[in-house]
């Protein structure tokens, strides 16, 4: 008897642990369903990015001998989702055992745990070894620790692998090199010219379906240049590496109006759907600081997004779940903005963001974490509307990566366990960092009033409707005296500016008494 082996979207890797033992006879099923497509209207441009790589990668099983059975998403006889095609799949006969690698969301691994007994086949769901830490490997250091904090994992991880170590001590002396990597962009600075991936004839056959079949999707198919292959991903990954890694340390907090890549990789998306290694990719930026190609601080803190935080989020997510996304500690309940989706919004930093996602499906962990993140964790929107818009929107989103990130870190609704405290910020931070305050119809140096930056009024009274649950923040310590400073008139006006402000985009006047 033959076994079935499911492939996943995000499982395009050729040593995918349910391919190893492949044998003639056995079958790889991959479908493009519309259930996993639609369980969050995903971006038109993420959709069309997975579908197309999903059908390269089953050309390239095919090149190697293996049978695959592969389901189109305007295949007549489609199920229109994973459990469907599995079992459709079965009933042709033939096949004692299905074999799946375990999937990166909860809810579908919950889904599979279920199969064997509503087939009546033993299904085999293998650990995803495609990660640098196990997860027992989390789990252990985890354990018993009342915070969690990434930068002592990260540093655990790369005495294990070796990467950026000098014997037992980090490279250059130190851990961390971030005090160096948050340089504003110069105006005069040269940006390299993006490596771009022309779409082929699938490609093209691809987001002609996407148009007409996720219509009515967030975002846009226009300009498309993703890579879909492992070969194509690899030449980005050398493009990034001599182009713009050098760079990319000191200007990686950086945003600029209309500039959506800078010097970033964009292989997040790769990354994540398995078209490129986690491991490999960290030990060629090594050894592009050792062979003097890009400086330690840009090396250093492009790795530690992968060996650092993608690792350390794909832990908590799992050590946690699934009662991580019910935790709400600030009590956000406004909903979400509807330019979130338009982008029409005066505030230029998060028009821009806004835009530069619904074209890309991409926008850097700045944007995200300080703009877009920012504002709802400022404006108290309640975070399952906000993780919906993340996992939505992001072509390289999947809930292990996502739900950490935006739970935990840009809205602070899991109560401390990603942070030690809120990333709140005014407008100042964003003036430093960005060119959108020169172009934008508020005022950042105003901090009350019509003309005011809303960052401004809304930091405070973020601090203010949020007093019982952080003035015991030992980091927020300097900021509660110096709200404590306030006179009432100031205290009056932070709260009148929030009240109309939240009025005038059609939410909620306040969340509550303060």
């Amino acid at each position: 008897m033959a076994t079935l082996r499911l492939v996943l979207g995000d499982q395009l890797s050729a040593s995918l642990a349910s391919l190893r033992d492949y044998e003639a006879g056995d079958v790889v099923l991959m479908a493009e369903v519309g259930e996993e497509a639609t369980y969050v209207k995903h971006h038109k441009k993420k959709i069309a990015f997975l579908f197309s790589a999903m059908r390269h990668f089953a050309a390239e099983l095919e090149s190697r001998q293996m049978s695959v059975r592969y389901t189109r998403i305007d295949d007549d006889a489609n199920a229109g989702s994973l459990a469907g095609e599995v079992e459709r799949a079965l009933q042709g006969g033939g096949f004692d055992k299905v074999v799946v690698v375990e999937p990166g969301e909860h809810r579908l691994r919950e889904a599979m745990r279920g199969w064997s007994e509503h087939f009546g086949v033993p299904v085999d769901i293998r650990r995803d070894d495609r990660f640098i830490a196990p997860l027992d490997r989390f789990n252990t250091w985890a354990e018993g620790k009342k915070r969690l904090t990434m930068e002592y994992f990260y540093r655990e991880l790369r005495r294990e692998t070796g990467i950026l170590m000098d014997g037992d001590q980090p490279e250059g002396g130190q851990w961390n090199f971030d005090h160096d990597n948050r340089e504003r962009l110069p105006p005069d600075i040269t940006i390299p010219e993006r490596h771009r991936v022309e779409p082929d004839d699938i490609t093209r056959t691809v987001i002609n379906q996407v148009a007409q079949r996720f219509s009515d999707h967030f975002g846009d198919l226009e300009d498309f240049w993703f890579a879909v292959t492992a070969e194509d991903a690899e030449a980005q990954l050398d493009w990034f590496i001599t182009e713009a890694l050098p760079d990319f340390g000191a200007y990686q907090d950086a945003m600029k109006q209309g500039e959506a890549f800078l010097f970033h990789s964009v292989l997040s998306l790769y990354l994540n759907a398995g078209l490129l290694d986690p491991l490999t990719v960290c030990k060629r930026a090594e050894k592009a600081y050792y062979d003097g190609v890009a400086p330690l601080n840009a090396v250093e803190g492009f790795i530690r997004q992968i060996l650092g935080w993608r690792e350390f989020v794909r832990g908590i997510y799992w050590c946690f779940m699934p009662d991580y996304l019910e935790r709400n500690a600030l009590n956000a309940q406004r909903p979400l903005p509807e330019f979130y989706w338009t982008g029409e919004t005066e505030m230029a930093c998060l028009r821009d963001a806004i835009l530069t996602t619904k074209r890309h499906a991409y926008a850097h962990h700045i944007q995200r974490l300080m703009v877009t993140g920012n504002f709802a964790l400022l404006a108290g929107i309640d975070p399952a509307a906000v993780n919906e818009w993340y996992l939505l929107v992001y072509a390289d989103a999947y809930e292990w990566v996502e739900a950490p990130n935006t739970h935990g870190m840009a809205l602070y609704a899991d109560g401390g366990l990603m942070a030690t405290k809120p990333y709140a910020a005014s407008g100042a931070y964003i003036n430093k960092m960005s060119d959108s305050c020169k172009s934008c119809r508020y005022h950042v140096t105003k901090k009350n009033g019509p003309e005011a930056c809303p960052f401004n009024y809304l930091y405070w009274n973020f601090l203010i409707e949020n007093e019982d649950e952080l003035r015991g923040n030992h980091r927020l310590g300097m900021i509660y005296k110096t709200l404590d400073r306030m006179g009432d008139d100031k205290r009056h006006a932070v709260r009148e500016d929030s009240r109309r402000f939240f009025k005038r985009i059609g939410l909620e006047a306040e969340r509550k008494s303060a």
